[in-house]
């Protein structure tokens, strides 16, 4: 052991003291018996006699042995003594805590192996090394104040400060110092250390715990038995109920009485087996009111996993209820005139349909577009045009039956549903053109815009329909059809879709036994049209399929695209276009800058929703080799309408193999943003009858802004369709959109036009 170094350890315990006392009054005995015995020799005669010569011997042998037995005793004594001094210095080295002797000019003198440990440094290199070397220099000041006062009063109160060790590792550090007299009668300072960062941390947690508990969310806190032990200040201001009132109950005090004695089972069921729930609930405020609070309940358990308390966090939902329904408003009805749009018009039509094919009833659809509306804007400005919207909404609502639609498409479009009309299809007839002459009369009186008296005109084109007979979109076309006769007769009249229209009804039944042949006569191709970043820089297109009939020309996709899909083809179109994309990738693979750009793919909801949709593609990249990353699959919102878990599981499953996938025409159909959390999307794709009119209307304007900041908020990437103008591109561009593609860049190109322009982009 170290301890016979030249360091100064402190006093000696009592033990070691008795033992050096012991040691030497043997030694003192000793030496006077024998000094004794030699000074009587030398006193007596040399003729002493024999006897006495003898006795002499015998007494200086009693001596002996005497003097034999107190060193014996003096050995013992000095194993004592080691024994002693081996314990002492053990204790003292290994003592849980840090000890320092220190001078009064601050210099260590000694320490023990703990302090050496906790300062992380050889003792011995301790010697003579300034204590304050260790003292952050923030808290040197604290130090010198204590150092000070143990060596005025003997004794220092402890402090707290922080340490350094010998690395500059800092560490929170208790100091209790005293006073002692070293070997030479100096005043030395007894310094002990305990290291507390871990009392530290744990009072901070403390704090940040209380902290917490004080936060803006309504908490409580239960014993095992369920009964309040604490609540916060939020908890009063949320349910009206102060500490005192609720301590001491249970938390049954808050219920509704809206959820059964099954809810709360299954509750404290998932609680036990899962440790926490959450969900939302119903709870009743002081004042009775009810409402809906989000709420989390966690067991704390103790060392031996037995709950000792519950914590609930109650979260007031009612503000974002609300603002759910402002979405569900924003969602299903127009913004403007607050009357149902596209999304609730065509679901109030399937129902409508449904009940006219029970019934065996006619229902009718009005399609009003406003005559001169755009003259009014220009004019009057966009702001006039709102007001004129929303009472010409008003004068629609006002004049139809209770169970009747009115819509408003966009732009001056407005419909009317009627349903439950007469079985006769002559008396259904009248019925529909009673209303339309009332619309009509409505939207002629006179509207006051601020200081302007403003007469307008409507043109009203109707159709008749029964049952699923015809298709809610041609329902739709006939209607906006007969509008436009409206319009050609004069306006401000009323028009039904004419039987002679028929003849378009005969051409798309051409189209179809002609677009049947297509794919095998060859007469399909794919154009693409670029895409942008905001930099300019060249990104990647979109696949258009273009469909060069042998006797009608080019056929617009707006025409046999819609029949492809009422008649099934699609799914054949669309398993072409996607085998054509990915030998095209495969081609491009090798092809600076071809290979690097990707090319997005219009997927209609019902090739998507086939079983095997997600097997046929990766079939297909399989065998083509093309790069699954350079593949974006664009669905449309009409595909969150049924069965989404299938969708996202497709989705997902894709999307793990690298293909990329986008929302196409956002903002024109069913957007559900709880199901646009769960899709893993990268991009939503404006439409481009937002863009058309975003210098024009203030509400394009609006919802093009408003698509773009709820995508980014989604971290998703936006692209708009349709930018045909450097104005519109800029404006797009300073709501921050991130991609383009219209006519302004490019027009969609055939594969070779395609290639030339990529590699001079």
């Amino acid at each position: 052991m170290g301890h016979k170094s030249q360091h100064h350890h402190p006093s000696m315990p009592p033990m070691a003291n008795d033992a050096l006392s012991a040691e030497q009054a043997i030694r003192q005995r000793a030496e006077e018996a024998l000094r004794q015995q030699t000074d009587r020799a030398l006193e007596e005669d040399e003729s002493l006699s024999h006897e006495a010569i003898r006795e002499a011997l015998l007494e200086l042998r009693v001596h002996q042995i005497e003097l034999e037995m107190q060193n014996e005793e003096l050995r013992r004594a000095q194993l004592e003594l080691e024994a002693a001094r081996a314990r002492y210095f053990d204790i003292y080295d290994l003592a849980p805590v840090a000890y320092c002797s220190v001078s009064q000019a601050g210099l260590i003198l000694e320490a023990n192996l703990t302090a050496a440990t906790l300062l992380g440094v050889a003792r011995g290199a301790l010697v003579k090394l300034r204590f304050s070397r260790f003292i952050r220099k923030a808290d040197q000041d604290v130090f010198y104040l204590h150092h000070k006062q143990a060596l005025s009063t003997g004794q220092a109160p402890g402090c707290d400060l922080r340490m350094l060790k010998f690395d500059g590792q800092p560490f929170w550090a208790h100091l209790e110092t005293a006073t002692a007299q070293d070997a030479d009668g100096a005043t030395v300072l007894r310094i002990v250390i305990s290291d507390i960062t871990e009392r530290k941390r744990a009072d901070a947690d403390l704090r940040i715990a209380a902290v917490a508990f004080e936060s803006q969310h309504s908490m409580m806190v239960t014993n095992a038995h369920h009964l309040i032990l604490r609540v916060n200040r939020a908890f009063t201001e949320v349910t009206g109920y102060a500490a005192e009132e609720v301590i001491g109950k249970t938390p049954g005090m808050l219920s509704s009485g809206l959820h059964d004695a099954h809810f709360f089972r299954t509750m404290w069921k998932t609680i036990h087996s899962t440790g926490i729930w959450q969900g939302e609930i119903f709870d009743r405020r002081k004042n009775g009111e009810v409402y809906p609070t989000w709420l989390t309940i966690s067991p704390v358990r103790d060392g031996a996993g037995t709950v000792t308390h519950y914590v609930a966090t109650h979260f007031d939902i009612t503000e974002r209820k609300k603002a759910d329904r402002k979405i569900a408003e924003m969602a299903f009805f127009d913004i403007v005139t607050g009357v149902p749009n596209r999304a609730l018009l065509l679901d109030h039509m399937k129902q409508a349909m449904t009940v006219s094919e029970r019934n065996r009833t006619f229902g009718a659809l009005l399609f009003i577009d406003l005559d001169h509306f755009k003259t009014l804007n220009d004019t009057l400005g966009h702001d006039q045009g709102d007001r004129l919207l929303k009472t010409v909404a008003q004068r629609l609502v006002a004049g139809i039956r209770e169970g009747d639609t009115v819509a408003r498409l966009g732009g001056d479009e407005f419909v009317i549903l009627l349903e439950n009309l007469n079985a006769n299809i002559d008396e259904a007839a009248t019925q529909t053109e009673i209303v339309g002459e009332k619309v009509l009369a409505a939207l002629a009186r006179p509207y006051l815009l601020g200081a302007v008296d403003h007469r307008g005109t409507a043109s009203v084109g109707a159709t008749l329909f029964r049952g699923h007979e015809t298709s809610i979109d041609n329902i739709l076309k006939q209607a906006d059809m007969a509008m436009y006769k409206a319009k050609e007769a004069g306006r401000n009249r009323l028009h039904f879709f004419d039987p002679t229209m028929q003849i378009l009804v005969l051409r798309r039944a051409e189209l179809e036994a002609s677009l049947r042949g297509a794919l095998r006569e060859s007469q399909l191709e794919l154009h693409y049209q670029p895409q942008f970043a905001g930099d300019g820089k060249l990104i990647g297109s979109e696949a258009l399929l273009r469909w060069r009939h042998p006797v009608h020309g080019t056929v617009a996709p707006a025409e046999f695209i819609p029949l492809a899909e009422q008649t099934g083809l699609i799914l054949a179109l669309g398993d072409w276009v996607l085998e054509n994309v990915c030998n095209q990738l495969a081609k491009w693979a090798d092809q600076l800058p071809l290979n690097r750009l990707a090319v997005a793919v219009n997927v209609s909801a019902r090739q998507f929703r086939e079983a095997a949709f997600a097997d046929k593609l990766l079939a297909i990249l399989g065998a083509t080799g093309a790069n699954p990353k350079y593949l974006t699959l664009e669905l449309t919102e009409s595909l969150l309408v049924h069965d989404v878990d299938d969708l996202i599981e497709k989705v997902s499953r894709l999307k793990a193999r690298g293909v990329g996938f986008a929302l196409d025409d956002f903002g024109t159909g069913y957007s559900s943003l709880s199901y646009l959390k769960r899709l893993p999307l990268d991009q939503v794709k404006i439409d481009q009858s937002f863009v058309r009119d975003v210098l024009d209307d203030s509400n394009e304007a609006a919802i093009a802004r408003g698509i773009v900041a709820l995508a980014h908020s989604l971290e998703l990437e936006v692209i708009a369709e349709g930018v045909d103008s450097e104005a519109q591109r800029d404006f797009l561009a300073s709501a921050g959109c991130d991609a383009y593609q219209g006519y302004f860049f490019s027009q969609a190109l055939p594969v070779d036009d395609f290639e030339a322009f990529a590699l001079r982009a």
